[in-house]
């Protein structure tokens, strides 16, 4: 309950100087407590309740200075007491306000008749105002941030005068430091939110040159691979062209014999068997890697034969494990049918594959790689693959095993190593909803992935 300082109908002090400090303090001590574990907007609510109830007024508001789509100012209320309860947050313009005064950092106070002098604001005459007490709540570099004001449906007389004038200015730089603390704070965020957006942003252009940089190396390794068997078939269509010359001297010559022309004809059936195999052994190989290119890009789900699909990603990365001296053993039921994302696929088994042939064997092969893969029961309804990816290498080391998946991460840092390929992994396993993980005390690298299926 509050105390009046002063007799309302002849305006006369009721306590004398000492019992008027003495109730100040009460009401300063009471605030005090009341407000002590609050912050932000609790705390400034908790204050304009306490406050009205200190002052004896009906309204006491705490607001925020913003700025108005006319370009000027005004007032977002933050906490609005009135009479018995809260109201409602509202927003009002400064222009023909007494809290305009305030925003120019004066003390704004008058004890009476203040609708007679701010005639045109019309939330002094909705409140029946007789008087307004105000202070502005300013940063710890003097700008204005808002206000704190009292408003009463009575005159205030000079006694309430200094109480209001003693509670506002200390409660006033607790307000303001509550609005900076939440400032600051918002700018925090902004700036955190921001520096997160460009770390994500720079992560995923990482991301996509570490698969173009592979995709490169891929290249590399085909286009080597591939100059082989087309430099053995254009061998043998030159030794076909010199076989045909031979053959039309000899249909040219006056005698031929039937041993010649079958001779000549073996020579020219094997030229053109070389000339087939090997051309089609460069269309295979030019095939898988188009095939790996074209899924890597690719984010639709297809249905796959899992066997014939992982054998071609294989085949495509053959010149990489085969300089390596690694063999790749598929341990896939033929008959096993998916139904995936093959781009995201082809990227995990690249990635596991490459992470093999460049880490797992630094003193070099030969080296076996295994992939196996199966069905598991439906969960919830729906199917899952587990893949299994293991090497003879080196294997992990626990403090290799408990870091690989992160990003940057490489134990060749300085040799080419670039921290990413696992990191991969674990990245498109995640977004595919799946789980992946080393095992523990397995020989060489030992992989196991699980993959939910579409429908």
């Amino acid at each position: 309950m509050s105390i009046p300082l002063f007799d309302v109908n002849s305006q006369e002090p009721l306590f004398d100087q000492a019992q008027r400090r003495t109730l100040a303090e009460a009401a300063l001590r009471s605030i005090a407590a009341s407000t002590a574990q609050a912050r932000g907007d609790d705390f400034l609510r908790i204050l304009v309740r306490e406050l009205a109830e200190a002052l004896d007024v009906q309204y006491v508001l705490a607001g925020q200075l913003i700025g108005q789509l006319d370009g000027g100012e005004g007032i977002r209320t933050l906490a609005f007491w009135g009479g018995k309860g809260y109201r409602d947050n509202i927003e009002y313009s400064l222009q023909h306000t007494p809290c305009e005064e305030v925003t120019q950092q004066d003390m704004c106070f008058h004890g009476n008749d203040i609708q007679r002098r701010f005639p045109l604001d019309a939330m002094l005459a909705d409140m029946r105002a007789e008087s307004y007490i105000g202070m502005p709540l300013l940063d710890t570099e003097g700008r204005t941030l808002g206000i704190l004001s009292a408003i009463d449906t009575r005159p205030i007389d000079e006694d309430k005068r200094l109480l209001a004038l003693l509670l506002l200015s200390i409660f006033s730089a607790r307000g303001a430091a509550e609005l900076q603390h939440q400032e600051r704070t918002r700018q925090l965020e902004d700036i955190v939110r921001q520096r997160s957006e460009s770390l994500l942003a720079a992560q995923a252009s990482l991301l996509e040159q570490e698969q173009m940089a592979a995709l490169g190396s891929l290249v590399a390794g085909v286009s080597h691979e591939v100059n082989t068997p087309i430099g053995v078939a254009l061998t043998a269509a030159s030794s076909m062209g010199s076989y045909a010359d031979q053959l039309v001297c000899m249909l040219s010559a006056p005698k031929v014999s039937r041993t010649e022309l079958i001779d000549i004809a073996k020579a020219l059936t094997g030229a053109a068997a070389l000339v087939e195999r090997n051309l089609t052994r460069a269309a295979e190989l030019i095939g898988n890697f188009k095939q790996l290119a074209v899924d890597q890009a690719s984010e639709y789900v297809t249905d796959l034969v899992l066997h014939d699909y992982v054998h071609g990603l294989v085949s495509a990365h053959s010149p990489e494990l085969r300089k390596s001296t690694l063999q790749v053993h598929i341990e896939i039921d033929p008959a096993c049918r998916v139904r995936l994302e093959s781009g995201k696929l082809s990227q995990i088994l690249s990635n596991l594959l490459m992470n093999s042939a460049r880490h797992g064997y630094p003193n070099g092969g030969p080296g076996q790689i295994t992939i196996r893969a199966s069905l598991e029961a439906p969960v919830n309804g729906i199917p899952w693959l587990s893949l299994e990816f293991c090497d003879d290498g080196i294997g992990l080391a626990p403090a290799v095993r408990e870091h690989m998946f992160e990003p940057f991460f490489t134990t060749k840092r300085g040799k080419g190593g670039s921290g990413l390929g696992m990191h991969i992994v674990h990245t498109i396993v995640q977004q595919l909803g799946g789980q992946v993980r080393a095992i523990d005390g397995a020989a060489g690298c030992h992989i196991h992935i699980r993959l939910p299926l579409a429908a």
